[in-house]
């Protein structure tokens, strides 16, 4: 049977499409993807097999196709059982790579807007088939748990591709084909124009993956890129590299399927002792970057590529601010799986709680001193993750000792300079790999004076109690952490409408988001795709908003052509 055109796949996925514009517009929920992994939900079986095909994949050479192989590469070792995961990759040549992604670029810029979101949209969905199986190459590199695995670099992650696809098919669209055009010029008369249209990407993008979530951000970048004409170098982190060389292997087999030149979509891997990534982002034909990780390395991308399109998410010292509890066990529940959640290795955990020193108030009239605050978040979060298997889920692994080495390090610093520990980080013992590396939130208090301890994301489970004067003043502190240090996600409780009203205008001049009484109902830090922002752009966590226009329409530019109409056409 023939494969698939490009215009057949647009108008199988064409009511996807429309829904996911919908969406856009609505900012209300919607999925085509399945984003849990219960059995009730997939065909029997599946669970298993995407086990077995991740099993399958250790220990040997990864099949992967494509140019400028040089030699072998990969030393990936599992958070959960401290062995490597055996596997070695291509280590491939970037002008070989970069050659092959500008010949590539030629036949994928002679499809239209349509036929590239068929394309799109079919390599989604080749996707989620395989989600079950890079559940497991994501908790066996990053250290997220299964759940988390499955869904946020599953589902939720195809979301905000599908998301990224969806604007930049907006941005495409809103430059027509053709026109006609008429003006008069005096005695010159009237003047006819015919005028044509064509989009043009801006070149090779280098995608720069993370190590916690190799895909959450890397999937909006790719479909951002593929969709607005540019091919794409995905660049994953030396122990992530295996989610996403199961995606492009994937996105590589749809292309071809279609007709189409797989080199659109290539991968360079390296080892941390031979980098790679500053040799693809100085590279002549590097056009685009798209740059997830340390705020280091993406102030240095921003300050250091200025002649390149540069989309950075890096770090955030994400604040809570308590004021007053209306529901205080729901509301510190809901913060303590914040802190839980991953072992805090989200861009969107939460870090700073900023507390009034004489207590925050609660419904019945009464107060909880700052005391009893941080006890009642600490004595949570040791509940949570008390049983081993509540905590395994919850928690998941710790992806890098260098999180650990943090804990320890701000422990020792916390207590010299007089602060207190409220609550032990502790390993747990998970219950089906008893060699994870594992890390319980450390809970310690310190002055807000003290921003030395606290001013910066710490990418480890901690959680500073930090005894602000009043309210205004944990207020103001947060907001202006936000602005200077930067934030993903910020959080306020609060039952006083006045103090919320002045919360979100002190957080919009941050350029932070804010998130109001999040309860335990939901993880309070998930961020929704075709309804959340994600970054704002505004302060130093990221110059780059998943997903907006802006985050799409300069991946292009426009070339014009036009002839004067002719006579008789012009009557």
């Amino acid at each position: 049977m023939a494969s698939p055109s490009a215009r057949a796949l647009y108008e199988q996925h064409k009511a996807h499409l429309e829904a996911g514009l919908a969406a856009c517009a609505s900012r209300a929920y919607w999925s085509p993807f399945v984003e849990s992994p219960s059995g009730k939900l997939h065909a029997p079986g599946r669970a298993e097999e995407g086990l077995a095909r991740f099993k399958a994949l250790l220990g040997k050479p990864y099949d992967f196709d494509q140019p400028g192989e040089t030699g072998r590469i990969g030393h990936e070792v599992s958070p959960y059982t401290g062995k490597p995961l055996g596997i070695d990759y291509p280590d491939c040549d970037p002008d070989v790579l970069f050659a092959a992604a500008r010949r590539a670029m030629k036949g994928w810029q002679a499809l239209d807007a349509e036929e590239r979101a068929g394309i799109c949209f079919e390599m989604a969905f080749a996707l989620e088939e395989q989600a079950f199986a890079n559940a497991h190459a994501t908790m066996h590199t990053a250290g997220q748990a299964y759940l988390m695995a499955f869904s946020g670099s599953g589902a939720n992650a195809l979301d905000r591709g599908v998301e990224a696809l969806v604007y930049a098919y907006k941005a495409l669209r809103d430059v027509p084909a053709s026109a006609g055009w008429s003006k008069s010029f005096g005695r010159g008369g009237v003047v006819s124009l015919d005028k044509s249209y064509r989009t043009r990407g801006r070149g090779v993008a280098v995608v720069v993956c993370c190590a916690t979530f190799p895909l959450w951000n890397a999937y909006p970048a790719v479909f951002a890129n593929l969709m607005t004409g540019n091919p794409v170098i995905l660049k994953p982190h030396p122990n992530g590299i295996l989610p996403v060389a199961m995606a492009v292997t994937r996105m590589r087999e749809t292309l071809v399927k279609a007709g189409l030149d797989p080199d659109m979509v290539l991968m360079a891997a390296d080892e941390r002792e031979a980098p790679v990534t500053i040799a693809l982002l100085e590279h002549p034909d590097c056009a685009i970057i798209d740059y997830t990780g340390s705020q280091r390395f993406g102030l240095w991308i921003e300050q250091n590529c200025r002649d390149r399109l540069v989309y950075t998410e890096t770090a955030g010292c994400n604040g809570v601010v308590v004021e007053s509890l209306a529901d205080p066990d729901g509301m510190i529940g809901g913060l303590a799986n914040g802190f839980c959640g991953f072992s805090a290795q989200m861009c969107t955990s939460p870090q700073n709680v900023h507390i009034p020193a004489n207590g925050v108030a609660l419904p019945d009239g009464g107060s909880m001193s700052f005391q009893a605050f941080g006890q009642a978040l600490a004595d949570t979060i040791a509940a949570r993750t008390a049983d081993p298997a509540r905590a395994a889920a919850l928690c998941g692994a710790v992806q890098a000792q260098q999180s650990l080495d943090i804990l320890a390090d701000i422990r020792s610093r916390v207590l010299a300079a007089g602060g207190r520990v409220v609550l032990e980080s502790r390993a747990y013992a998970h219950p089906d790999f008893p060699d994870a590396r594992t890390a319980t939130p450390l809970v310690v208090e310190v002055e807000a004076s003290q921003t030395e301890l606290f001013g910066e994301e710490l990418f480890a489970p901690v959680c500073f109690l930090i005894r602000e004067p009043d309210r205004d003043a944990a207020l103001a502190h947060a907001a202006e952490l936000a602005r200077t240090r930067g934030a993903i996600s910020s959080y306020l409780y609060s039952s006083d409408r006045d103090f919320i009203e002045r919360a979100q205008d002190a957080f919009t001049d941050a350029g932070a988001s804010l998130w109001i009484n999040m309860d335990q109902r939901m993880p309070i830090n998930f961020a929704a795709a075709y309804s959340d922002y994600h970054v704002t752009g505004l302060n130093p966590a990221g110059n780059a908003c998943l997903a907006d226009l802006a985050f799409v329409a300069q991946r292009f530019r426009i070339v014009q052509f036009r002839e004067p109409r002719p006579a008789e056409a012009a009557e």
